[in-house]
């Protein structure tokens, strides 16, 4: 319950001394000597509460709260409160990045950064940042997200810190003092965005405003080395995030005007001496149906009803500046709002509002013949953050430039050269628009204040200087038809996209892959081709379309190897999609792919020019062989040929991965510290070996039994090629897993489905080595009495089983995994393989060599690193494929202690603490 009593209104809407630097990459604002933009009133405490400021416990029974975002304050703190009110946040961003938001979800103890409240209900929260903000609050968030890449408006390559206030753990500490900083109770403490450091918010003031990006310094991609063209693209494009999650938040942004109305009208106060009111802030929010509900007495002052519904907007306007215009529901469903207000009613300041009120009430500006604006010098680097100009009923767009250039010291330069942008920073998308030289000014603020007062609150005005910057937008199309030249690709594209050859051209070709990356010169042709993209066929095979930036590598530090990740959302039970958020907060959003979208390619291409960098693939051993089959193809094209590979093990053997001792799967580890491991992991060699399959009889099935053979086919093996059992159960498993796969999405339900299929084999009985004849470096080997036969490359086979067994034998070397040998095991069915896998028993060693012929006298089951099929009779031919591949494996010392690593990243937790 309020206390009129006392008021504490603190500094308006940002001064210049409260103003930055021009320049800065920071969240956007700086402390000053009072409470910026909050309006502080003395309330009764009804329930336990916690200071905003510096965490304790608030004893008795009254505390400070701000009418505006909540903040809550012990009144010996409010001098020191640094933190700006969230109606101002939006006129002290400093670059405005719009954010980048997935779909709603729930998310334990957290809060919301504009409300500042707790977020029991679905929330949103930014894919790039630690942004969280309630559905109804999203419209209100400042566009103050990470800059993660230059987009042609400006060139600076120092980096400071990216501030973010709150949703820190309890046990975080201050970089400055040392003292406890986070908490689980309210929105406070600081942390970069970049770097990780964390700090109070008294204390990060003096921490050099300077960011080195901590210890991932060597492993982010920095983002003044990233060049994106994205004026029409949004967020989610521009990151590669999945297009459903797009959809599911459309979707959501459907509901805010209606369902969440719905929810809102349930918060109606029951107390009988209050009476709730629809406010609506313009005719944008009057179409949408999208309102706010304000409490008020059932007797009140027209000033006080103007007050609460500014304050319901976060508008720290003067009140006497703005009136209240009322409409009924039928007003609601036609484009124009009508004003029933007349001259008597506007002119009397003591008019009250009573029980017997109209349903809707809509906030108006009033008719200014002058005001003040602010003019942003745009990336002029004259050094200052914007001018303040007076404009009046004749001021126009050239009188405007013309009056802002002397200030910028560019006096001597002519009008032409310059023009006026306005800026709608939106918190989903950063909009901009160049002003006719004619326009007057005072209209066009009626206009924006017309349609919403919220809209005026977040627009700015930018003097920007005429220069002839080249648009070049990169696309990546692929599902093109494979061993094309780059002329029938165009021609393709021209026939399916209508693309202009004038704006448009092929850049780069994938002929083996069937994909090109497009250069455009126009960014509404680059649009129309993406969205074109997505309803296009050819040859029965979806084309698929990928925004790719473009890394200058001249300007990577030396020291730097860049992390390019691959993440498989489908591994890991669904735990990729988590890890994919996580990677993205803790690195460059441009290295992180999702290779359900477009592949691999996609990355291997924006990193084609990077001198040096390492990959981490985060999927099962399928997704590791797909990657570095890819990097195969594509090595040739690569300035780094041989980048070093690291694994993050999310299927259900991961082989691989235990080999490299990254573990036998994901269980949620703290995403920074995998990053640790992977930058101080050991550089290794490994074999990787091709198998021919060339079929001498048609595969069965054929129609009239005149089919001709299948042709050669060329696969990859990195782990083991089975025959017999082993592939029959693989293939069982694919089989059950293609009829229901909703229900395999953790690895202990895969495991126990191989072990049904295996349980219904143990009866029958083959004879394996009486099907097929095995040559192993030109000479015959004689097979002894088996119903499978398996090729291992790494000492770990079936989810961790060591097939081969530790035993010394004088007839064969030592395996190693870059040794350009194979070993050739033997099982005799399925119990075997489940002693095998049990460690009580090893398989049957026939043969150890580097080049092998499998002759198939039937049709066979085939498996390739859990890949399986039916070969038809012919030929199996293995041998080494190329040069050895690198690979990291992860060290066994300790991770050495570089400050306090976990609290540095605390934010990585996101992973078991913000799951939807």
């Amino acid at each position: 319950m309020a206390d009129g009593s006392r008021s504490v209104r603190g500094g308006g809407g940002g001064s210049p001394g409260s103003s930055p630097v021009l320049g800065g990459r920071c969240r956007g604002w700086a402390p000053s000597a009072v409470p910026p933009g909050h309006g502080f009133r003395r309330v009764t405490l009804t329930k336990p509460t916690f200071c905003h400021y510096c965490t304790d416990f608030i004893w008795g029974l009254a505390g400070y709260q701000c009418e505006v975002c909540n903040f809550m304050s012990h009144e010996k703190c409010l001098k020191n409160v640094k933190i700006p009110c969230s109606c101002i946040a939006p006129s002290l961003v400093r670059v405005p990045v719009a954010h980048c938001f997935g779909p709603p979800g729930h998310y334990k103890r957290k809060f919301c950064t504009v409300c500042r409240k707790s977020l029991e209900s679905p929330a949103f929260r930014c894919e790039v940042c630690e942004l969280h903000v309630h559905t109804d609050c999203i419209l209100f968030a400042c566009s103050d997200c990470r800059q993660c890449h230059q987009d042609g408006h400006q060139d600076q390559d120092t980096y400071h810190h990216h501030w973010r206030e709150g949703n820190l753990p309890s046990g975080a500490r201050c970089e400055v003092c040392k003292k406890t900083c986070g908490s689980s109770e309210v929105l406070s403490g600081m942390r970069c965005e970049w770097c990780g450091i964390l700090a109070h918010a008294a204390c990060y003031i003096i921490v050099t405003p300077e960011c080195t990006f901590g210890r991932l310094r060597n492993m982010i991609l920095p983002p003044s080395c990233v060049q994106l063209f994205s004026r029409n693209f949004s967020k989610l494009h521009c990151f590669r995030i999945s297009e459903n999650l797009q959809a599911e938040s459309d979707e959501d942004d459907d509901v805010d005007g209606s369902t969440q109305v719905s929810a809102k009208d349930v918060q109606i106060s029951t107390d009988s001496s209050k009476q709730t009111l629809k406010i609506f802030d313009g005719n944008d929010a009057v179409k949408r149906n999208q309102f706010r509900l304000i409490s008020i007495p059932r007797i009140a002052k027209n000033e006080e009803v103007v007050e609460a519904a500014l304050r319901a907007y976060y508008i720290n306007d003067d009140q006497q500046e703005y009136e209240l215009q009322t409409f009924t529901q039928q007003a609601l469903l036609s484009d124009d709002v009508i004003n029933r207000n007349d001259a008597a009613e506007d002119s009397n300041s003591g008019s009250v509002f009573r029980e017997s009120v109209p349903e809707a009430w809509i906030i108006r500006a009033k008719p200014k013949d002058e005001e003040v604006i602010r003019i942003y010098p745009a990336w002029l680097k004259v050094g200052m953050a914007y001018v303040s100009l007076r404009v009046n009923k004749e001021s126009t767009t050239q009188s405007v430039i013309k009056e802002v250039l002397p200030l910028l010291g560019r006096q001597t330069e002519c009008l032409q050269n310059f023009k006026l942008v306005e800026v709608l920073m939106g918190s989903k998308q950063v909009q901009r628009m160049v002003l006719d030289s004619q326009e007057l000014i005072l209209n066009r603020l009626k206009d924006i204040r017309k349609t919403s007062i919220r809209q005026m609150n977040q627009t700015r005005f930018y003097v920007v200087e005429n220069s002839k910057s080249i648009v070049r937008v990169n696309l990546f199309i692929g599902g093109l038809p494979p061993q094309l030249s780059p002329e029938e690709y165009t021609n393709i594209l021209k026939d399916e996209l209508a693309i202009k050859t004038n704006v448009v051209s092929v850049s780069h070709v994938y002929q083996a892959q069937g994909a090109v990356v497009l250069e455009i010169s126009c960014f509404s042709e680059a649009e129309r081709i993406y969205m074109l993209v997505k309803d296009t066929t050819v040859n029965d095979k979806p084309l698929n379309a990928v925004v790719i930036p473009e890394v200058m590598a001249s300007k990577i530090p030396q020291n730097c190897w860049p992390l390019l990740v691959f993440v498989n959302p489908k591994s890991g039970g669904l735990k990729g999609r988590d890890l994919l958020y996580s990677f993205r907060k803790l690195l460059n959003p441009h290295q992180v792919f999702e290779l359900t979208n477009g592949g691999p390619l996609p990355g291997f291409h924006t990193f084609s020019k990077v001198p040096s960098f390492r990959v981490l693939v985060c999927g099962g051993d399928g997704t590791v062989g797909w990657v570095l089959g890819a990097l195969e193809e594509i090595r040739h094209k690569l300035v780094c040929s041989e980048p070093s590979v690291a694994i993050l093990p999310l299927g259900t053997g991961n082989d691989l991965g235990r080999v490299l001792r990254w573990g036998a799967g994901y269980s949620g580890e703290d995403p920074y510290s995998i990053l640790i491991s992977v930058d101080e992991a050991d550089d290794v060699l490994m074999d990787r070996w091709t198998i021919l399959l060339d079929a001498e009889e048609p595969a069965d099935g054929a129609e009239n039994g005149v089919a001709e053979p299948e042709p050669p086919k060329i696969v990859q093996m990195n782990n083991y090629c089975g025959l017999g059992i082993d592939a029959e159960l693989s293939l069982d498993f694919h089989h059950a897993r293609e009829e229901e796969p909703g229900k395999f999405n953790s690895r202990f339900h895969n495991k126990g489905v191989y072990v049904k299929v295996g349980l219904q084999k143990i009866s029958h009985t083959r004879n394996l080595h009486k099907d097929i004849k095995l040559q192993v470096d030109q000479r015959e080997v004689e097979l002894p009495s088996i119903e499978g036969l398996i090729f291992i490359n790494i000492p770990s086979w079936g989810s961790g089983a060591d097939l081969w067994g530790s035993d010394s034998d004088d007839r064969f070397e030592k395996p190693r995994i870059d040794d350009g040998l194979l070993e050739v095991v033997g099982v005799t069915g399925v119990v075997h393989m489940g002693q095998v896998q049990g460690g009580f028993r090893s398989g049957i060693r026939i043969a150890q060599g580097s080049y092998f012929r499998v002759t198939l006298l039937k049709p066979i089951p085939v498996q390739v690193d859990g890949e399986p099929w039916i070969q038809a009779p012919g030929q199996i031919i293995i041998s080494a494929a190329g040069p050895k591949v690198h690979m990291l494996k992860k060290s066994k010392q300790k991770q050495k202690k570089t400050g306090s690593l976990k609290e540095m990243r605390v934010d990585s937790m996101a992973v078991s603490e913000g799951g939807r």
